[in-house]
């Protein structure tokens, strides 16, 4: 029944016609003869009712429940406002050994990483740590709150990398490679504080990829703080770092210091709340402007 009122939704059909039908042909009608019934009903979908609408959105009205005219095709997610924003790839190993100050593997580290992005509406969140962090802990790997790896795997966030053990020996893949290469082809951003030095020299694309999309962090008082610039100073913000479609900030001009002692006129390059409503001249332009003035004076008076 559910299905059928979904189906019939999106087609634009209102929802109190298409669960009248259903009651009169019953929940086992096929999806033709419940369309022929809202036809002979004379429920028409709402793309076809609003005329004001151009031909070639009809279609996409017709595809989303919502009354606005839609931009997107069919079957896409239309309240899926993080598209704006980049897919996120943890370092887990890295953002672990971070928070429990390089001596001990916090799991609780990387869930106050994903909490952080998740509440900036960040829907693809990745977390890789080798497949050898399940073992139970020991006394040269001691790991604190393991369960919480598994709830991050039930709820397909974390992927643990391959490994395993030949002739008592353990074989550990390159857990960095995988994460540079998901953030690659995924155009993503890479959270880590490691530089990735020898695979920025193994793939020279790679290279650009983690110079201009690594972001670091800190953990201050149990708290995962990015930074405000990840690429220093004159570069992009924070907000535009992890947005595919980076705002602009306005222009702000930058007050001249010599004021109104100024004499450069127009050519000052800087800004001039005094001269909002005046012409901006130059310093020999305004002079011959008051010369002219008590000239033309004289000549009414002759």
């Amino acid at each position: 029944h559910q299905s059928k009122l979904d189906f019939f939704c999106k087609l634009g059909y209102g929802k109190q016609d298409i669960c009248k039908v259903l009651e009169n042909l019953g929940q086992e009608a096929l999806e033709d003869d419940v369309l022929k019934e809202l036809i002979r009903m004379g429920s028409k979908p709402q793309a076809l009712e609003n005329q004001v609408q151009p031909s070639h959105l009809k279609l996409v009205a017709r595809g989303s429940c919502s009354t606005t005219p839609g931009l997107k095709w069919l079957g896409e997610d239309e309240s899926d406002s993080s598209d704006a924003l980049r897919p996120i790839v943890i370092d887990g190993s890295n953002v672990a050994m971070s928070h429990g100050n390089k001596e001990v593997f916090s799991c609780w580290g990387i869930q106050l990483a994903v909490d952080w992005f998740r509440e900036r509406g960040h829907t693809y969140i990745k977390v890789f740590v080798p497949l050898w962090r399940k073992e139970p802990p020991r006394q040269d790997s001691p790991i604190a709150d393991q369960h919480i790896l598994e709830e991050l795997e039930k709820q397909s966030i974390l992927v643990y990398t391959p490994s395993r053990k030949v002739k008592g020996k353990r074989v550990v893949c390159y857990d960095d490679r995988y994460i540079v290469k998901v953030a690659y082809e995924k155009d993503g951003v890479i959270v880590s504080n490691d530089h990735y030095r020898d695979l920025q020299n193994e793939n020279p694309e790679w290279k650009w990829f983690i110079e201009q999309r690594l972001l670091m962090y800190s953990f201050v008082s149990n708290r995962f703080m990015p930074p405000d610039d990840p690429l220093g100073r004159h570069g992009p913000t924070l907000s535009n770092f992890l947005s595919k479609k980076p705002v602009l900030p306005e222009k702000k001009w930058q007050l001249c210091p010599y004021g109104k002692k100024c004499t450069y006129g127009n050519k000052c390059k800087f800004y001039h709340p005094e001269r909002i409503h005046q012409a901006q001249l130059s310093v020999a332009d305004e002079l011959r402007a008051k010369i002219k003035v008590p000239l033309s004076l004289g000549k009414e008076e002759e």
